[in-house]
């Protein structure tokens, strides 16, 4: 107990380190985890929320600034650690050595990743606390910022006279990397297929790519946080509707928030890109970084919503070998093989993708997918059972869903084009 005494002001002075570590350390992750949209709102926001937009705008003294005081506070830190734990070793060498063990995990559990697991998980909320502690810091900072820079220049010239600033990357630099990445031919075949994808995004129509208007529920707003009953929509995405029709106006990314208001949810959203059904996905995608949207919506020639395409499904067109709608939307495969000359194929696979993985020629159709040719040929919407033969294809529907979405079984017969 005498001892204990003895350290209590020690222990009382390292506790309140711990909490400055764990400020600074959860702020840089909060202000550094603020995405684009955020800053935006932001900036229209509190007097706070606009100070930390401000600071960002300086970011390189921000971060000056918090990570001098951080490691300020964890040399005082340490520093009373090893006063304790000398003070500690006559009371045995093993109880000194679990003090010095425990001292360093609290530092990194408490003070650093607690504190930056908070900040990436709610930072909003956090830069709201800490912008003006931060911002008096970083006015304190800034005023002997120039004498600590005309220091390390000193410094750099009596002990480093030969140092020179290096390029960010040469040309050299990028010579050495396609050496390097020649050897790898697993590296090679991604590099063709990502590069492959990125040229088709200006030959896939959204309409062919796109989320059907079946596939998901838009809320009207008001919104509550009742309405989901509990689970996250399919596709990760909550989609709020104009408040006087049934169109889709804004969009709200639910697997990224920590946490949600219990009312009016359509507060969150954010605005979408639109795009007529026969724009391509190339066009989607610089319009989506142009505005910086996560979502497009896609019209038809009378300006109402069919279907939606997510950035997401952008970039799994981009980075997976074989990109399909039918993958992403059912999670399967959209051509299986059963036999030599019949397949399993998804209804919302697109004709021109059935061609080319064919390797036939099909007759000229104002359908996108097979489940729109069949309709064609029906005349009516497909039911199982159903059988049609259309250019080189005789199609058997096999499976009807719950939205619509079917399973067809394909077999290919004699055609020959028009006019050849």
């Amino acid at each position: 107990m005498e001892l204990f005494y003895k350290l209590a002001p020690f222990l009382a002075a390292m506790l309140v380190l711990l909490v400055g570590s764990a400020f600074f350390s959860s702020s840089e992750a909060a202000l550094f985890s603020l995405r684009p949209t955020d800053r935006r709102k932001m900036q229209r926001g509190t007097r706070r929320e606009r100070l930390a937009v401000k600071l960002l705008d300086e970011s390189e003294l921000l971060l000056a600034t918090i990570l001098f005081c951080n490691l300020v506070i964890n040399l005082a830190f340490f520093s009373l650690g090893a006063i304790c734990s000398m003070r500690i070793e006559g009371s045995g060498d093993w109880l000194a050595a679990g003090f010095v063990i425990g001292t360093l995990l609290m530092v990194v559990v408490f003070g650093e990743m607690i504190p930056k697991t908070l900040g990436v998980l709610a930072p909003v909320r956090l830069a709201r606390l800490v912008a003006e502690p931060l911002s008096l810091l970083t006015r304190l900072l800034g005023r002997i910022e120039p004498a600590v820079l005309s220091v390390n220049r000193v410094a750099q010239r009596i002990f480093w006279p030969g140092l020179r600033r290096e390029a960010a990357l040469e040309v050299g630099d990028i010579e050495r990397a396609i050496e390097i990445s020649g050897a790898d031919a697993s590296l090679i075949r991604h590099e063709q297929a990502v590069l492959a994808n990125i040229v088709q995004l200006s030959e896939i129509r959204v309409d062919e790519w796109m989320r059907p208007r079946t596939q998901f529920d838009p809320f009207r707003p008001p919104v509550s946080l009742a309405d989901l009953k509990g689970t996250v929509p399919k596709g990760g995405y909550l989609f709020i509707t104009e408040s006087n029709n049934d169109e889709i106006e804004r969009a709200i990314r639910l697997d990224n928030c920590f946490e949600l208001p219990n009312e009016h949810l359509e507060r969150l959203g954010e605005p979408v890109l639109y795009l007529p059904w026969c724009a391509t996905v190339a066009d989607a995608l610089q319009g989506m970084s142009a505005r910086d949207r996560e979502v497009t919506v896609i019209v038809n020639e009378l300006g109402e919503t069919i279907g939606l395409l997510t950035i997401e499904d952008i970039l799994e067109t981009i980075f997976t070998y074989s990109p399909s709608r039918s993958r992403m939307l059912l999670n399967r495969n959209p051509l299986h093989p059963i036999e030599e000359g019949r397949w399993i194929v998804a209804g919302i696979m697109s004709l021109r993708q059935l061609a080319r993985r064919l390797d036939v020629d099909i007759p000229r159709t104002h359908s996108i997918t097979v489940a729109g040719v069949i309709q064609e040929e029906m005349q009516r919407l497909a039911e199982t059972g159903d059988e049609c033969i259309w250019g080189p294809f005789h199609f058997r529907v096999i499976e009807v869903g719950e939205r619509g979405n079917i399973v067809v079984e394909l077999q290919l017969v004699p055609y020959r084009e028009e006019g050849s």
